[in-house]
This record gives C-alpha cells, structure tokens and sequence, in this order.
C-alpha cells in the first residue's frame, strides 16, 4: 500500500495540498494519507514547528508533502523553520528542483532543466557566533554529503537522459570547502562512467548562464547555498515560484514541497494557485514512488489546462477551477 503522510503548514498550504492530494488519490488507488502538523501556527499551538508525532509519521510512512511555511519577522526562542528540520532530521540530503517552460506562464520555450542541491550542510547547518563586533558563520562541506547528492545525480542523469551535468561551486575562492565539494563529485560521477557529460562552472558563471541561455542548461549540480539561490533564479522561466515544484530526497523518505512561500495575503481566499503542489507531487510518483509514467500524465494534465486557459484569465482562476481543470485530464 501507498502511504503519504500530508502536512499543510501554514497560509494557502491548507488550501493547495488538499488539491495535490486528491489528484494523486485519482491516480494511485488505494492511497493511504494521514495529516499531521508543522509550521509556525503549529509552533504557536505547541511550542515546537515539528511535533515528534510529525517526523515519526514522515519516517513510517515514507513519503510526505508540505504545503509551505510562514515565518516570524523576528527572532523567537526556541523557533527553528520547520522544513529545515525535516529535511535534517529525516535525512532529506538532496533538494530537486526542476525547471520547464510551460505554455503562456514561461517567458521562454524549451527551457528542460533540473538543479540538485545538497540538502544537509553548507551553511544551512545555521552555526553561526559573534567575536568581538564580528559575525562568523560556519560552513560544513563533507566528503560523505557530496558522495551521496553525486550518487542521486548519477540516477537523475540516466533517468533524464542528461546531455550535460555541471558542478557549480565556488572553489577559486574558497578552495577547501568548495575544491571538496567540486572534486568529490566529480570523481563520484567519473567513477559511474558519466565523465563525458561533465563540465563545472563558478557559481557567478553558472548565474549568468541561467539568464542568458538557459536552455543550454540541463543538470546543476552543488551545494545548499548556491543550489538556493539558483533554482530560485532559474524558476523565473517555469513562470516564477509560484509555479515551482521541488523534491527533498533521502535514502528511505522524500517530502515534497512546493516552492512558494505561505502567501498570508491571500490566505483564505480561494485563488491560491495549486499547480506547483501538483507537480511536487508528480516528483514523488516519478522519482521516489518510481511511477514515471503516471507522473508523465500529470505532467501532461498541467501542460493542457495551461495551454487552454488565457493568459488574462490565469491571475483570477480559482483553487478549485484549477482542480477540476487537472482532474478532467487525468
């Protein structure tokens, strides 16, 4: 049986994964979903954004999907962002996130690519400290993180088709941390007999080439920083991050997450656009479930309600037209 433990989180989260979940009840009979909590409205019932029921319903099951989270404007003792702790404490040590044109929303046609980020350290290991007037942060880059995000990219390639895989880092400037993270890769991925595909670009290359001719872009691969920042950018050609899907992916348990933020302002009103929330659910039918070919027809649901509907008309479609639109196809 297919289990999926469903977490809405906060704002339109509510709203968006209901629609996600029903599209993937249509398509994989049987599912079995049981809701559990985590965000900041959670934090503020609780007192912690991720009960211990949450993780341990996450790690049974499997497999999630979050909504999106809202996050206090200031600092609060004892908060940590939710999705950050469960991307670590589930070991959810690569984020995917693919980016394609879709029709009217892209500014761009035939844009196919997809980023791989490491998903664990970095400087997303949040270890920061003062020194006397100084803030220092703490960057954790291992051999045994870069190892096993190569790993997941050697199964992304041959599962795409990859024509290219570019490591992105920084290692002119910083030649530990990023010489480790870029020669560590690179060996992984030599060793799997996929060298010929490989290039590497600095970072402020890899953002440039990103703008200018994105689709001569195919796989990014590096660390939780540059992988951040990135996608984020590269999202402007799916049509921003509304429409952005992502996948965080262990071993054993992925959770996947729209990339949009909670959108508090609209909250509530019915016009939260679900798209994103469906297509993070087909990466988890296509890459963790590992039912490609039902993720290929939700894929295609999404690209003919887009294609049908007019431009002028997307801003004011409703949660629930939407849905209708994606279920009729499918």
């Amino acid at each position: 049986m297919t289990k999926l433990c469903v977490i809405p989180g906060d704002g339109i989260g509510p709203e968006v994964v209901p629609v996600a979940v029903r599209v993937l009840e249509k398509l994989v009979p049987g599912l079995k979903t049981i809701e559990a909590e985590a965000g900041w409205t959670c934090f503020q019932r609780h007192g912690t954004a991720v009960p211990e029921r949450t993780l341990k319903l996450l790690l049974e099951t499997g497999a999630g999907l979050f909504g999106a989270v809202s996050s206090p404007a200031r600092k609060v003792e004892g908060y940590r962002s939710a999705i950050l702790t469960l991307r670590q404490d589930a070991d959810l040590y690569v984020n995917l996130r693919p980016v394609r044109s879709w029709p009217q929303v892209s500014p761009q046609q035939d844009v196919d690519l997809i980023v791989l980020r490491e998903n664990s350290e970095g400087l997303y290991v949040g270890i920061e400290r003062m020194d006397a007037g100084t803030a220092i942060a703490e960057c954790h880059i291992s051999e045994a993180a870069c190892v096993r995000l190569a790993r997941k990219a050697c199964l992304v390639a041959r599962h795409r088709s990859a024509r290219r895989i570019t490591v992105v880092h920084k290692a002119n400037v910083l030649p530990l941390t990023g010489g480790l993270f870029r020669d560590t890769v690179r060996t992984v991925l030599r060793d799997e007999g996929l060298d010929p595909l490989v290039d590497e670009r600095l970072v402020d290359v890899a953002a440039l080439e990103l703008v200018a001719a994105p689709r001569s872009v195919d796989m990014l691969v590096t660390s939780n920083l540059f992988g951040d920042i990135l996608s984020d950018l590269a999202s402007h050609w799916c049509g921003g991050l509304g429409m952005a899907p992502s996948l965080n992916w262990g071993d054993r348990v992925a959770l996947a997450e729209p990339v949009h933020g909670s959108a508090p302002d609209i909250a509530g009103s019915g016009r939260a656009n679900p798209i994103a929330a469906i297509l993070s659910a087909a990466l988890l039918l296509r890459y963790h479930w590992r039912m490609p070919e039902l993720a290929g027809r939700l894929d295609t649901a999404v690209e003919e309600v887009l294609r049908e509907l007019t431009l002028a008309n997307l801003g004011t479609t409703t949660t629930a037209e939407i849905e209708r639109a994606v279920l009729q196809r499918l």
